[in-house]
């Protein structure tokens, strides 16, 4: 069992987070893929959402920089913070288009939390569910 500050994490919880935090880090990972090898689907994805190429480049250094320190355990919530609000303005963006795939990037960010969340004791102290 893992303890931080009084909280015990369970085997279980503690590989059901790690779990849900990969499938995050390799979703992330696959978007960074398409923002560094820019396929012209990629491309042409950005313009349709109103955004210059130049802004490509920049976006995906700072989702790499946020998934990276998401995937390091001393630095994941500040890594879930930053990708909180990547996907924020993922989701910004298709509302502002009236496009329904806004839930793809609000259901990351759950799960990208729900991984922290259930593999952080010390989250669990300071964020506590309470039934």
């Amino acid at each position: 069992m893992n303890q931080a500050d009084g909280q015990a994490v369970s085997k279980g919880r503690l590989w059901a987070g790690r779990i849900l935090s990969g499938l995050v880090v390799a979703l992330m990972l696959f978007g960074i893929s398409f923002g560094f090898l820019k396929p012209e689907v990629s491309r042409q994805a950005m313009r349709d959402m109103g955004y210059p190429d130049s802004v490509s480049l920049p976006v995906t250094i700072a989702l790499l920089v946020s998934t990276a320190l998401y995937a390091i355990p001393r630095t994941s919530v500040f890594g879930a913070i930053l990708l909180t609000g990547y996907l924020g303005g993922a989701i910004a963006t298709h509302v502002r288009l009236l496009q329904p795939s806004f839930a793809i990037p609000l259901a990351t960010a759950i799960v990208a939390w729900l991984g922290i969340y259930l593999r952080e004791g010390r989250l669990r102290h300071v964020l506590p569910l309470r039934s």
